[in-house]
């Protein structure tokens, strides 16, 4: 595997695990507001993203490469209105897929093609999280300032239920 990849990979490890903390911290917000099916929907994401991080960690070690850890920072967002966590969240989701895609090329560069199948799963992913963001932020427009319409959305998000990925590496 070329080192560039394989330092970025490395390093994606760690901003996946960010994310999971970013999307703890999300729920953490809706919970203090009493919405749990809010908070549930972003804990299911930080499950989500501590799988992206453990698939990235075997398909390195899978392949030889060392595994380097670093310290997960400690999210910086404040929220002031129900709407801002999801906002972040999918300014977030775009920057992951940039970061998706930055590893993506350089596997390209370094005809790595067992990466560049490896990411194809990341990239398809990254447009689903994407979408979901979008398609939530899309309702809490429509109907976040309607008390019955929040809580029927509320109710909606906490029967979202966690499904581990089923990549094979």
């Amino acid at each position: 595997m070329n080192n560039k990849v394989s330092a970025l990979i490395n390093d994606q490890i760690n901003k996946e695990f960010y994310s999971a903390y970013l999307y703890l911290d999300m729920a953490n917000f809706y919970t203090q507001k009493g919405l749990d099916g809010f908070a549930n929907w972003f804990e299911v994401q930080a499950k989500e993203e501590q799988d992206h991080a453990l698939l990235m960690y075997r398909y390195l070690q899978n392949n030889g490469e060392k595994v380097t850890f670093e310290a997960v920072a400690k999210p910086d967002k404040t929220f002031e209105k129900l709407i801002d966590p999801l906002k972040e969240g999918l300014a977030h989701e775009k920057y992951v897929t940039s970061l998706i895609n930055t590893i993506y090329e350089a596997a390209q560069e370094s005809k790595d093609f067992r990466t560049t199948q490896f990411l194809d799963w990341f990239i398809k992913e990254q447009g689903e999280e994407e979408k979901n963001s979008i398609d939530l932020i899309t309702k809490m427009e429509l109907f976040g300032d309607d008390a019955r319409s929040l809580y029927l959305l509320n109710s909606e998000l906490a029967a979202r239920v966690y499904t581990a990925p089923s990549l094979v590496l």
